[in-house]
């Protein structure tokens, strides 16, 4: 039953009413997040209202009138938009909330510019998740990538420059001119672009009269989404914008860009050719095998990289491929399994973000290699890390496992070649284990003066006696004769750092494992150069008194990241309970992202999201 409403429409325009308070209230930083978070709870509160109806079978519509000839420019929200729209307008709360300590802890220019970005690109996002065919998903998809240009370019160097332009080079010209031919092509063949519960009918028709046409058509507009979801080999603008703010890394990786591409890859499944049709078409082998190769190939390049916010990239790359390798199995596992996955990863990476842009704000560490013995630094915040990324490998009683359950046992319904894709998926499984346990284990089971080699990372493979990466001002350096290149025929760097760390030598033609950028001459990579990476040379140089960040006392971040002299000060079980390690700013919103993937591991009905999955597939017109 359809419904005229003006709810969707309100969804959408909440956040630019919020835009307009914030720049308002450039002045008043106070009263400015606080409209942020006025906005964010107006906006939950205005999809939450509509989910009751969804539920029972209600679909509430707007629309503004024609658009172009044949075409409305209308607003849905059906059982799929609202998956979309409720996922994001809920982790818009928490990430704001969290946005707020991570700006101010780094005390942050262009603040007022950054909430007011993130309000459109949510006003963006809605758009995408209501919208109600083809040609008004494009207008808002090329929108959110304009929206969010700001967020990427936000440290304005060169290199946060380069990022951007490459973001809006593969999703705003890439992506959307490839969206466009193929709505237009859907258009052209069949007058509608509107989305169907199971498939535009006419599609039928002519995918039996010219299925190469019909082909083409789906590959255009499942190429040109999957741009924003990192299908590889359109994925390198996703790596390269982790110079942005970690908050923005959590936008774009679990909240608003990549989610469109899967969601709109979904549309495409769903709503546009159906999973019948395109079954028929052989689309679905063609998708899901891009797809395993993208979550296996981002897999092995994930092991490699030093730099956490790159090796949680290259995560996000593999992940959102499992999305859809799930939608081209078709069948009602399967798309169950793809589906939970938005929810699943959306919950699990922002947690794994969170904690890494806590560890970056209360110690300037940034390396995996450096975080020797950060657990008892940082207890509560690694310990939601180890548990968010157990998840993420498919581990029992977390969101991970119940959506990969879902979609192997949807590889070995359909058998034959689709069983090869359940064994890529375990193979990921045990690759995510093999680029996380690194981190849990440095974290946790290493000491700042004792470390094991890294022969992933430090190469050559096989391992060396120590790690040339995990040498730190919290230990001693190699005396004569120990752990030197005549033992170990390894040319180890003899450049120390500012604060006696031991850099590797990463110059060009020699490796570079971490970090696609250009070196400097210090060692480091150029990307730790940037203010959003916070050093203490940018507080300096901008005068910023360090004795007025929050909490000094408790904050070992006057050094260039790793361990302080003499090693981590152990917080206390007390002060771990307390929250001292961060601000609740940021710990609070870790927590809660980390507690929504362990409660939709556990009770995925309760948490809503598998019974709307459920309507979503049973509309598609797949049963079990």
């Amino acid at each position: 039953m359809e419904v005229f409403d003006y709810r969707p429409l309100a969804a959408v325009l909440v956040s630019l009413v919020g835009t307009a308070a914030i720049v308002a209230l450039h002045r008043r930083p106070n009263y400015r997040e606080g409209a942020t978070m006025l906005t964010a709870l107006a906006k939950f509160g205005i999809v939450a209202s509509m989910l009751p109806a969804v539920l029972a079978g209600t679909t509430f519509v707007w629309s503004f009138g024609t658009f172009v000839p044949g075409v409305e420019f209308a607003l849905r929200a059906d059982p799929l938009g609202m998956l979309f729209a409720f996922l994001a307008s809920g982790l818009w709360i928490i990430t704001s909330l969290y946005s707020i300590g991570y700006m101010r802890g780094l005390d942050e220019h262009g603040q007022t510019r950054y909430f007011a970005s993130f309000a459109v690109s949510l006003s963006a996002t809605m758009g995408i998740a209501f919208a109600s065919n083809l040609v008004t998903i494009f207008v808002f998809y090329e929108l959110l990538s304009v929206a969010t240009y700001p967020l990427v370019a936000h440290d304005e160097d060169d290199r946060a420059r380069s990022a951007g332009r490459k973001y809006i080079a593969y999703t705003f010209f890439g992506g959307g001119v490839l969206v466009l031919a193929g709505t237009v092509l859907t258009f052209w063949l069949t007058g509608t672009t509107d989305f169907t519960a199971g498939g535009i009918p006419m599609l039928a028709e002519v995918a039996a009269a010219d299925p190469w046409l019909a082909k083409l058509t789906f590959v255009l507009l499942a190429v040109g989404f999957g741009v924003k979801a990192g299908l590889m080999p359109l994925h390198q603008w996703l790596p390269e914008a982790m110079v942005a703010p970690t908050p923005v890394s959590g936008l774009l990786h679990a909240v608003a860009v990549v989610k469109s591409g899967a969601f709109g890859v979904a549309r495409v499944t769903l709503d546009v050719f159906g999973p019948e049709l395109a079954f028929d078409l052989g689309m679905g082998l063609a998708l899901s095998v891009l797809a395993a190769f993208t979550l296996t190939a981002a897999s092995l390049i994930a092991i490699r990289k030093d730099h956490l916010k790159q090796r949680l990239a290259y995560s996000t790359v593999s992940q959102l491929s499992y999305i859809v390798l799930g939608l081209g199995l078709f069948g009602w596992y399967g798309l169950i399994g793809a589906l939970l996955h938005i929810p699943a990863h959306a919950f699990m990476k922002l947690t794994l973000f969170f904690c890494a842009g806590a560890i970056h704000v209360e110690t300037h560490t940034d390396y995996i290699s450096q975080m020797a013995g950060i657990g008892k630094r940082m207890p509560v915040t690694l310990g939601a890390f180890a548990v968010t990324a157990a998840g993420m490998a498919g581990m029992p009683l977390l969101a991970g496992f119940v959506s990969k359950y879902y979609m192997l046992i949807g590889a070995a319904e359909l058998g034959g070649v689709f069983l090869y894709l359940a064994g890529a998926l375990l193979v990921s499984g045990v690759l995510n284990v093999v680029y996380f346990w690194p981190v849990v284990y440095t974290a946790f089971f290493e000491a700042e003066d004792d470390h094991d080699a890294k022969p992933l990372v430090d190469a050559p493979m096989g391992g060396e006696r120590r790690s040339l990466l995990a040498a730190t001002d919290g230990g001693r350096p190699p005396e004569d004769g120990e752990g030197t290149a005549e033992d170990d025929d390894v040319d180890i760097p003899d450049a120390e750092g500012d604060d006696g760390v031991i850099q590797p030598d990463f110059s060009p033609g020699d490796r570079d494992y971490s970090e696609p950028a250009p070196t400097v001459d210090t060692g480091d990579y150029a990307v730790d150069q940037y203010p959003s990476d916070h050093l203490e040379d940018d507080h300096d140089e901008r005068g910023i008194d360090h004795d007025d960040h929050h909490d000094t006392e408790d904050h070992d971040d006057h050094h260039h990241g790793g361990p302080p002299t003499g090693g981590w000060r152990r917080l206390s079980a007390r002060e771990a309970l307390a929250g001292r390690e961060t601000t609740w700013f940021m710990l609070g919103p870790i927590l809660a992202a980390a507690l929504g993937a362990v409660l939709l591991g556990i009770v995925p009905y309760r948490m809503v999201f598998l019974g709307l999955i459920e309507l979503i597939v049973e509309n598609a017109g797949v049963m079990p």
